[in-house]
C-alpha cells in the first residue's frame, strides 16, 4: 500500500486544500484528519493549538506513516510549524495567507484579508505583509463567525446572504474597495460562490493551488502504486461526521482518531 497524503485541520476548512490535491495527484491516498474535538482553534491561546497539533499529528504519523503531512489550518501552520517539523520524520506543509499572490495580482494597490481574529492580528500576518504587500493598503477583517457558517454550509444548512454581507462590510463600503481579498481561512473557500455572487467585483484569492503544487514537488521522487482509498478520520463523537457528504468527495471510510480531551 502507497503511504498516504496526511491532510490535518481543526475542521472541515481543510477540505478545500484535500480537493485542489486530489486534482493534481488522484493517484495518491489521503487521509484528512479534522480535529472536532477540539475545534475552533482560532480563538485559543498559541501554546495550546501547538500542543494540539503536536498530539494529532504524532498520532496520525503512529497510526498512518506518510509521506507527507499537510497542515492545512491558518491559525496552526502560523504558529505550530517549528515543534511538528522538529517531532516528525517527513516533510510538513503549512497553509499561510495568500499575500504576495493578492499584491502581485492588485492594480489599485488595495487588497484584503478575510481570515480568523487570531490570523489577522499575528505577527506573522504583519511580517507577510511588510514582505510582500508594503506598498499597499491592506483591510483587514477577522471573522470566526464565517468558519462557523462554513462548518453548517457543508452538513446541508443555507446560507444567509444578507449575514455574509456584513461581514464582507469593511470590503464592501471601502474607499477604494479591494480588488484582491485573501482567504487566509481554509474553510472560506468553500463559500466561494456565495463569496463572488456577494462581491462580484473582487478577486478571491487563497492558498490551495500553491500548497498543491508543493505538494507535488515534494513527493516527486515517491512512487505511488498503487493507491488505496482515501479515509476520514476524526477526533470526537462519531455523529459530528456523519452530516457530512464524505462519500461525495471521495472518502471511502471514516474512523475516529482516540486522543486526550483538549486542554481547557
Amino acid at each position: 500500500m502507497a503511504k498516504p497524503i496526511v491532510i490535518f485541520d481543526s475542521g472541515v476548512g481543510g477540505l478545500s486544500i484535500y480537493q485542489e490535491i486530489k486534482q493534481v495527484l488522484p493517484q495518491v491516498p489521503v487521509v484528512y484528519c479534522s480535529d472536532m474535538a477540539g475545534f475552533p482553534y482560532g480563538p485559543k491561546p498559541e501554546q495550546e493549538v501547538i500542543e494540539r497539533t503536536s498530539q494529532c499529528l504524532n498520532a496520525l504519523a503512529e497510526r498512518f506513516d506518510p509521506s507527507l503531512a499537510v497542515i492545512a489550518c491558518n491559525t496552526a501552520s502560523t504558529i505550530s510549524l517549528p515543534r511538528v517539523r522538529g517531532e516528525l520524520g517527513f516533510p510538513v506543509v503549512g497553509v499561510v495567507p495568500a499575500i504576495k499572490t493578492a499584491s502581485e495580482y492588485s492594480k489599485n494597490r488595495c487588497i484584503g484579508l478575510l481570515a480568523t481574529p487570531g490570523t489577522v492580528a499575528r505577527c506573522y500576518t504583519n511580517r507577510l505583509i511588510d514582505d510582500f504587500a508594503a506598498d499597499c493598503q491592506v483591510i483587514r477583517v477577522g471573522s470566526s463567525e464565517l468558519v462557523h457558517t462554513a462548518e453548517q454550509y457543508l452538513r446541508g444548512e443555507p446560507l444567509c446572504d444578507d449575514q455574509l454581507r456584513a461581514i464582507l462590510s469593511p470590503f464592501l463600503t471601502a474607499e477604494p474597495q479591494p480588488d484582491a481579498v485573501v482567504l487566509g481561512c481554509t474553510h472560506f473557500p468553500l463559500l466561494r460562490e456565495a463569496l463572488e455572487r456577494i462581491a462580484p467585483g473582487i478577486h478571491w484569492i487563497d492558498s490551495g493551488p500553491a500548497i498543491a503544487r508543493r505538494v507535488v514537488s515534494l513527493l516527486a521522487d515517491h512512487d505511488h502504486q498503487p493507491a488505496g482509498d482515501d479515509r476520514f478520520v476524526h477526533t470526537g463523537e462519531d455523529g459530528l461526521a456523519d452530516t457530512l457528504a464524505l462519500g461525495r468527495m471521495g472518502f471511502a471510510e471514516i474512523t475516529s482518531l482516540e486522543l486526550m480531551p483538549p486542554v481547557n
